[in-house]
């Protein structure tokens, strides 16, 4: 099984190269020429992406195919106040600047909204809000021009006092949702609320893919296993929302995400790093159900982790590991 691992927006190593800088709703309301404001979010929002393809190339020069954009790349993007402005077409050549890259170096790239997103909510508004999201995401990766497999990643949301309940109005509003949103949604269990057993049932109920986050999963769940779930998981990858946007008949590798406790009084937190025997062990269980998986690390020290983690793996390269590049290997069961 060939494993690519990937990392989340930041890097630690590239200087300079915030994908995420902003500007605050006060400060824009400060500068009195409402247009000279403008331009000036969509100069951070440019340098934002200049900032991107600067980590992308970084990433290629390291072997990494796995990456996840920041959702912060244009600054009050999705403010009401500012509803009246569409920055895409003033940043047009810098989104097809960042796509092109990422077409032409083979990447496997997303975004995760963050968890005001939620559509198991009860609230009309709460739920407009979380659609205008899941819109502006979707016009990014379409200002790229990067098909639908380029995904956003979402969790199921709140229980608001009735997790069942919740449960079936996420898979409702999912239904509700437009083909171009729906398409480009994967579903992730979370570390509080609906575990990967509950995660897994609204995929099967909606047909989006899952993504197992394996840190999640060991601070809730029923007392399962993560490899044991992993059948009824990689089923959900050969469904219709799991097809790329460029070959059809074509799934695409599973995804999961990994990162590790920060410490035994805080489980939830993630670690600077990623300790590797866990994470083996989950890959060596499920090397022979799949020929090739993506994992992401969520580690705080972003691509560092990634280094560090490989570093792990070189020195038990010979058992059952074969290091392929600088950033995936092949696990053998």
């Amino acid at each position: 099984m060939i494993v690519r691992f990937g990392y989340v927006a930041m890097s630690v190593n590239v200087q300079n190269a915030s994908p995420s800088k902003t500007m605050t709703l006060a400060s824009f309301n400060k500068i009195e020429d409402r247009e000279a404001a403008i331009r000036k979010l969509e100069r951070i929002a440019a340098e934002n992406l200049h900032n991107t393809l600067r980590l992308l190339r970084h990433n290629r020069a390291n072997d990494i195919e796995v990456y996840r954009f920041s959702s912060k790349l244009i600054p009050l993007a999705t403010h009401q106040d500012l509803r009246d402005w569409d920055p895409f077409q003033a940043l047009a050549p810098d989104f097809a600047e960042v796509g092109n890259y990422v077409k032409a170096n083979g990447m496997r790239v997303s975004f995760h909204p963050d968890h005001f997103t939620v559509l198991s909510t009860p609230r009309p508004e709460v739920l407009q809000s979380s659609i205008n999201d899941l819109q502006y995401h979707k016009a990014m990766l379409e200002a790229m021009g990067l098909g639908a497999d380029a995904k956003n990643n979402i969790h199921i949301g709140g229980a608001y006092g009735d997790k069942v309940t919740s449960g079936q109005r996420f898979v409702e509003q999912v239904g509700a949702l437009e083909v171009s949103l729906k398409e480009r949604l994967t579903l992730e269990n979370d570390d509080k609320t609906f575990n990967a057993v509950e995660t897994l049932e609204a995929c099967k109920l909606t047909g989006l893919p899952m993504v197992l986050d394996i840190h999640h999963q060991w601070v809730n769940n029923e007392g399962e296993k993560p490899w044991e779930l992993w059948p009824d998981i990689l089923s959900t990858w050969k469904g219709e929302w799991a097809q790329t946007g460029s070959f059809p008949d074509h799934p695409l590798p599973p995804k999961v995400h990994a990162s590790s406790p920060k410490s035994e009084k805080d489980p939830r937190s993630h670690a600077d790093g990623v300790e590797v025997e866990p994470l083996l062990t989950f890959l060596r269980h499920i090397a022979g159900y799949t020929d090739r998986i993506d994992v992401m690390l969520e580690a705080k020290c972003k691509d560092e982790a990634l280094f560090g983690l490989m570093d792990q793996l070189r020195l038990q390269e010979g058992d059952g590991i074969k290091v392929l590049n600088g950033a995936s290997v092949e696990i053998t069961p």
